[in-house]
Formats: structure tokens, sequence, C-alpha cells
């Protein structure tokens, strides 16, 4: 049985590339059209970076400032148009933060396999 992958390395014997059988390689490209929760194309530091990051410092105050003053008074309809456009974006940001995630941890998950 052919082996799925094998390493190239340089003359001190560190990794330096990497051969992957023809059929691993196919399943390898295939996974992100399977699954399209996978967030493709983006190096991990990308990926890291997005499932830790939050709204803007500015857009979080206001975001706090109405959601206290909702609480406690009527807001005019601006301010709850903006506030339900301050949600939504928390809302996408939050789906972004999970699908980085999720493709961090399914890359974790094939490299581990290899």
């Amino acid at each position: 049985m052919a082996e799925k992958l094998q390493y190239i390395t340089n003359e001190q014997g560190e990794p330096v590339g990497v051969v992957l059988d023809l059929g691993e390689y196919h399943r390898l490209i295939d996974q992100s059209a399977v699954d399209p929760e996978l967030l493709v194309n983006m190096s991990q530091a990308e990926l890291q970076a997005l499932a830790e990051s939050k709204l803007a410092p500015a857009a979080q105050a206001r975001l706090d400032d109405l959601l206290a003053r909702h609480h406690e008074t009527q807001l005019s309809d601006e301010e709850i148009a903006e506030l339900d456009r301050l949600l939504e974006q928390v809302d996408q940001l939050n789906i972004l933060k999970s699908r980085a995630k999720y493709t961090l941890h399914q890359q974790a998950t094939l490299a581990a396999a290899i």
C-alpha cells in the first residue's frame, strides 16, 4: 500500500515540502466543496485573527449605550434602527468567528490524521 504522505527534507534533515498520494490530494481539495462552512484560501494566522476578532470599540460602545438606554427608556425610531443594525453586525461577526474556529479545528483534525 502506497504511503499517502511523504516528506521532502533539506540537507539538514528538516522538512521543506510534502508529496501527497494523488487520491489523498483530491480528497483534500474536494473537502472545501463538500463542506461549505469551511473558510478557504485563508492562512492559519488570518483564521486565528478572525476567530478572535471583536466589534470595533466605537461600535461596541455605541451598542452598549443603546442597549442600556433601551432598557431604561424608549429609543427613537432612528436609534432602534441603529441598534438593529449593530446587533445584525454582531450576529454576522459571530457567524464568521464560528466558521473560522470550525475551519481551524477541521485543519487540525486533518493534520492529525495525516
